[in-house]
């Protein structure tokens, strides 16, 4: 679905009334008032102009998703609206999921990065806590941007290179930011795939996520676990994988679940007991979603 009333943004950019497309143009008044009210026109008037901009058909209008949600954060984000649903996204995600990784920025602390990009740290807060937080706002936005593309190792690379960009670990040569680990690491106590492993296991676990027909929110909650017993990264495989939830709740439609750093005991738990009782994990997430619908139902959003 096209909006075309981007298009008539880009022509008052250029200074452009509704009255003077007409002649400008050489198009006629009817379609001006499809352009105003978001209607499909006719190709060789796009042609004509993109011919007038210099530009491709392409950038004269966006592409309008389906899905409600998706399309307000797209937005909203365009925007950088405040006191929305990608507002309070931004804010309510990056806190917790880096809370539960160790950050020591309050919510407060967040919100106000989010929103005035300073921070009150009397409290001695790490810079690299800082440096994530932005990270995470930037990571969000990749996700809300590419959500609706099959999911792939690069944009999961990409996530982890826009999550740990400018951090005292992208300084460590080993580290590999937005490549998979060198050296062995442990979550848990519990032993991860080798690093050399790393690369075959991510392919096979993304070419059956793929193959899947029929997504729904138990297929993504499976492949966060898989995910998480694989990690791939060197560090910040928690954030990393909860963003790619994130991007495909947002992908097939389905309300997405924010884990809150109150809950993270729950969420280890059913990590760390996946293989032995499923629903601890699953409970966790779909609670995580039952908070989100509320956020939903609060700005009127269908789900």
């Amino acid at each position: 679905m096209i909006d075309y009333t981007a298009l008539l943004s880009k022509l008052m950019e250029k200074g452009l009334t509704k009255s003077s497309l007409t002649t400008e143009l050489g198009v006629s008044s009817r379609t001006v008032a499809k352009i105003s009210k978001g209607e499909k026109i006719a190709d060789h008037v796009l042609k004509k102009i993109a011919a007038y901009f210099s530009c491709e058909q392409e950038e004269l209008y966006a592409v309008v998703s389906d899905n409600a949600l998706l399309q307000r954060l797209r937005d909203e984000k365009s925007i950088r609206m405040n006191g929305g649903i990608y507002h309070e996204l931004q804010i309510r995600m990056t806190y917790n999921s880096n809370h539960i990784e160790g950050s020591r920025l309050s919510e407060d602390q967040t919100r106000m990065i989010f929103e005035t990009n300073t921070v009150d740290a009397e409290d001695g807060i790490p810079v690299d806590d800082i440096i994530e937080t932005v990270n995470h706002f930037r990571a969000i936005d990749y996700v809300i941007d590419v959500a609706e593309e099959p999911l792939t190792e690069q944009h999961i690379k990409d996530l982890h290179r826009l999550l740990k960009q400018s951090t005292k670990d992208s300084t460590l040569a080993w580290f590999r930011v937005g490549d998979y680990k060198m050296r062995p690491n442990v979550v848990g106590g519990r032993e991860t795939t080798k690093p050399n492993d790393v690369p075959a296991k991510m392919q096979t676990l993304l070419v059956a996520y793929e193959s899947k027909s029929g997504i729904d929110i138990n297929d993504i909650i499976d492949f966060h676990y898989e995910f998480e017993r694989i990690h791939p990264f060197q560090d910040g495989n928690g954030r990393v994988g909860r963003l790619i939830a994130l991007k495909e709740c947002l992908r097939f439609g389905i309300v997405p679940f924010i884990i809150e750093d109150t809950k993270k005991m729950y969420y280890y738990r059913g990590l760390a007991e996946w293989n032995q009782e499923k629903g601890y994990l699953t409970d966790t997430c779909l609670d995580g979603q039952d908070t989100f619908k509320r956020l939903m139902k609060q700005f009127e959003i269908e789900e």
